[in-house]
């Protein structure tokens, strides 16, 4: 992360409430990865070994489609979460979950193929992924804490294995910030970063 934290002109909430946005790390407008995740063909999923982080919002929406997900990925429900919860002001609901770890990663890891069962059993069954799909991980690599967006600890600590190519962490999920936080804030994004790469270009 940069010792440098770039004010917003204002605060930015989340359409659930939490987070709240006051700050931006510029490296989230220079640090590269392979942001076209379907397309990867070297990380086998490694961002999904350790399962994720659930605001307990979004794990009351998930348990309201239990029976029909359940069959749908074929795990039991009794083993999607670990069972343990902890405080996070900066969350909905301001408590967290947390997935469980299975086989090769997340319990909702697809075991054959790629990607999140939860975001493929949205769109087969008509939902918008984001009811169910964790929200830090529809930003992943970027991440949020006490109004600061930046960069993921894995980017932080590089060890994420598509670093230094591709797009920026900021424009590989601009989108997913535009659908939680609005038009607005990535305008005003966007303008921090064109001011941030005129001084220093993506790495």
């Amino acid at each position: 992360m940069s010792e440098v934290e770039l004010p917003l002109s204002r605060a930015y909430a989340c359409r659930y409430g939490l987070p709240v946005l006051t700050h931006v790390d510029p490296d989230i407008f220079r640090e590269r990865y392979f942001a076209r995740c379907m397309e990867c063909a070297f990380c086998h999923d490694a961002c999904c070994q350790y399962g994720v982080d659930v605001d307990v919002e979004n794990v009351a929406r998930i348990e309201a489609c239990a029976d029909e997900l359940e069959r749908a990925i074929g795990v039991p429900r009794a083993e999607w979460f670990t069972g343990e919860e902890c405080d996070d002001a900066d969350v909905p609901g301001g408590r967290l979950a947390r997935t469980s770890v299975r086989g090769r990663g997340c319990v909702f890891l697809a075991a054959s193929g790629r990607g999140c069962l939860l975001h493929r059993f949205a769109l087969e069954t008509g939902r918008d992924y984001h009811d169910l799909k964790p929200m830090i991980s529809s930003l992943f690599p970027l991440t949020f804490g006490e109004g600061l967006l930046m960069g993921s600890i894995e980017v932080d600590e590089r060890e994420l294995i598509c670093l230094d190519q591709g797009a920026t962490l900021y424009r590989g999920v601009r989108d997913e910030l535009a659908y939680y936080f609005g038009d607005a804030f990535v305008a005003e994004l966007d303008a921090i970063e064109a001011r941030t790469l005129a001084e220093s270009p993506p790495t």
